[in-house]
């Protein structure tokens, strides 16, 4: 697989907390040389970022992030502000807390709600899947292709591990034929870049794409 084939599939992502604004347009500019899918990048950064870039680049951006828990109705307005300012895809995280006490139609009428505030734009739906027991991922698999989401995403590369190929292979056999996959979290070498593409991963979140491609190891998201 060539250098510019699996950059094309990478979300160039800069989201630790102390990230700052020099950080972020090396990462942006980057991405543009590199042709990478999108940066993603934190919320309060996307503003800046659409005035420096414009058109040039796709911004993602993350909600409820990382840990998910907050009310819908704060997401939702995450969205919406987040598109305003130039965001053209979202990273949601899930309320893991709904999924533990069963509230699965919670998780689905909030997937719902802020893939309306996207409309037309790409949403990817974080459930973490460090955890989650396999039972659990197969039933948010179902609840993501309901909702209309376009993307389930393994991990925010905060919690207790990342994304695994089993994970990527078991959303696979169990998300609708319109979903898509994007695996992050630990990805640290160009080997395991074209594994998980290989395993299905359709998007790869990583800090570090154009380290990893040249050869390197990385440490990180």
């Amino acid at each position: 697989m060539v250098d510019s084939e699996i950059l094309s599939r990478v979300d160039h992502t800069l989201l630790k907390m102390t990230a700052s604004w020099e950080e972020i347009k090396i990462l942006c500019d980057e991405a543009v040389r590199f042709k990478t899918a999108s940066v993603c990048i934190p919320p309060a950064y996307v503003k800046s970022v659409f005035k420096e870039f414009g058109k040039d680049l796709v911004i993602c951006t993350v909600i409820g992030f990382p840990l998910g828990y907050t009310y819908t109705s704060v997401k939702v307005n995450e969205t919406s502000i987040a598109l305003e300012n130039g965001a053209s895809e979202i990273d949601m995280v899930i309320n893991a807390g709904d999924v533990k006490n069963g509230n699965y139609d919670l998780v689905l009428d909030e997937i719902k709600a802020i893939k309306k505030a996207c409309g037309t734009q790409i949403l990817k739906v974080i459930i973490e899947t460090c955890y989650l027991s396999e039972e659990e991922k197969i039933r948010l698999c179902g609840i993501v292709t309901d909702a209309g989401a376009d993307f389930i995403k393994t991990s925010t590369g905060f919690g207790t591990a990342g994304a695994t190929i089993a994970d990527v292979k078991l959303f696979k056999q169990h998300i609708g034929p319109k979903v898509k996959i994007k695996a992050a979290g630990g990805i640290k070498t160009r080997d395991d870049l074209e594994a998980f593409i290989s395993a299905g991963a359709d998007r790869i979140g990583t800090s570090s794409a154009v380290k990893l491609l040249s050869g390197g190891t990385a440490s990180g998201y």
